[in-house]
């Protein structure tokens, strides 16, 4: 698959799938996502951890894949900045992006990712949020030196992505499977029932998803080379696909992850390289 025709088809996804609202506020996108009550409060802490690592206050913010800024907590990333520069390939995102933060503070430009069409040293942060992984193999660490280059000096970046392979998440592949055949059951019998049958919803068809290329810590920082440093972080340590399954209220998923979140603080290093989502930060 050519570069162009990664980009064709990231555009086509999220232009017709990924950013269309199944609700208001919501978007098709939020599938990605473990949006239930059990797992709100360390989804949103995770979310803000990002504002620990870019700078409180200037004047440009790049939000490098911006989408529609979708969940509240990444419009806190901007808040003591003139603007946020938010930059996608999907017009769709950019128009509810604008709808979101408004004209007068944000700008918005349509280009990719791997292409920025800025001069050098512009922005006093950087953030791209789960947007350089849809990048083709070739466009994938350049996009990181591109972003270095229209930061400022001694401004910092946070690129949030997913790892091809987590030593955690594969520690518990046979636990998450069988807790899916557990859960599968318990709903099956829940729609069977008279309340069930009246609240089941009609089955859609789950989209397909797009485009994604990921590496490991160690592959990262061998291509990035020694002269781009970077700081790995956790940003997440479970996928969705682990929340959705291991963490149930009736099996005091909030304990749970209220003790996950506290050894991620101890201990935010070892669960960046290990976890499923790592904060990666550089400065410049």
């Amino acid at each position: 698959m050519t570069e162009d025709s990664v980009a064709r088809e990231v555009r086509k996804f999220y232009d017709q799938v990924g950013w269309q609202k199944v609700s208001a506020g919501t978007y098709q996108n939020a599938q990605y996502e473990d949006l239930r009550p059990v797992s709100r409060s360390y989804i949103h802490k995770c979310h803000m951890r990002v504002n620990r690592h870019i700078a409180r206050t200037g004047k440009f913010l790049l939000d490098a894949g911006s989408g529609p800024i979708q969940y509240p907590e990444y419009l806190t990333y901007s808040e003591s900045y003139q603007y946020r520069v938010c930059l996608d390939i999907s017009i769709v995102a950019l128009e509810e992006a604008r709808d979101r933060i408004g004209s007068e503070h944000g700008l918005f430009v349509v280009a990719d990712v791997s292409h920025l069409p800025f001069s050098n040293d512009v922005f006093d942060g950087i953030v791209s949020l789960h947007t350089l992984h849809h990048l083709d193999q070739a466009e994938y660490v350049p996009a990181f030196f591109d972003l270095k280059r229209v930061l400022m000096p001694n401004g910092s970046a946070v690129v949030v992505n997913g790892w091809g392979y987590s030593p955690v998440m594969r520690f518990f592949a046979k636990p998450v499977e069988w807790m899916e055949r557990i859960t599968k059951r318990l709903n099956r019998r829940q729609e069977e029932s008279p309340e069930g049958r009246v609240e089941k919803r009609n089955p859609q068809l789950k989209p397909a998803g797009t485009h994604v290329h990921k590496l490991t810590p160690a592959l990262l920082r061998e291509q990035l080379g020694s002269e781009f440093p970077v700081d790995i972080r956790v940003w997440r340590t479970p996928s969705v696909r682990f929340l959705r399954a291991m963490i149930q209220p009736w099996l005091l998923g909030r304990f749970w992850l209220w003790l996950l979140y506290q050894l991620e603080e101890l201990f935010p290093g070892y669960f960046g390289q290990k976890g499923q989502y790592p904060m990666i930060i550089f400065s410049k």
